[in-house]
């Protein structure tokens, strides 16, 4: 049985292994601890077990604008309406903000379209050296 929950209580790196597939490198599941404890908003898809299935965080100000940076669902998990159901919830979590922004490849702008999100331009930095930093090995 699958629960969704904001609160990070009770999880541990070892229920976050196995997420950013193809990253080039991808965060510890220590540092992906990390990451959820620092964002300002979360929301987990979580099985019986305690394993994590999904996640997805935001950064806001909870009053003008939130930023959400991240979606992941487990490889295994795909397909079955998790990642719809997390976007679903962070949005009515940052209901009331003016400009709710997410930044991601071209091919998923359709998911998110059937979401609620429409395109729209940005301008991004990726540092590579920062990534290979929080993953262990800079």
């Amino acid at each position: 049985m699958r629960y969704y929950t904001s609160s990070l209580a009770g999880v541990t790196a070892e229920h976050l292994a196995g997420f950013f597939q193809g990253w080039p490198a991808p965060p510890s599941p220590q540092r992906h601890l990390e990451i959820l404890h620092g964002s300002s908003e979360v929301v987990l898809a979580r099985e019986e077990n305690g394993t994590v299935a999904g996640f997805i965080t935001a950064l806001t100000d909870g009053l003008l604008a939130a930023y959400i940076p991240l979606l992941e669902v487990r490889p295994g998990q795909r397909g079955q309406g998790v990642g719809s159901e997390l976007v679903r919830r962070m949005l009515a979590r940052l209901a009331g903000c003016y400009m709710i922004d997410l930044v991601c490849d071209r091919d998923l702008l359709p998911f998110y379209a059937r979401l609620g999100l429409r395109p729209y331009s940005a301008a991004i930095i990726r540092d590579h050296a920062a990534l290979r930093a929080l993953s262990g090995r800079g």
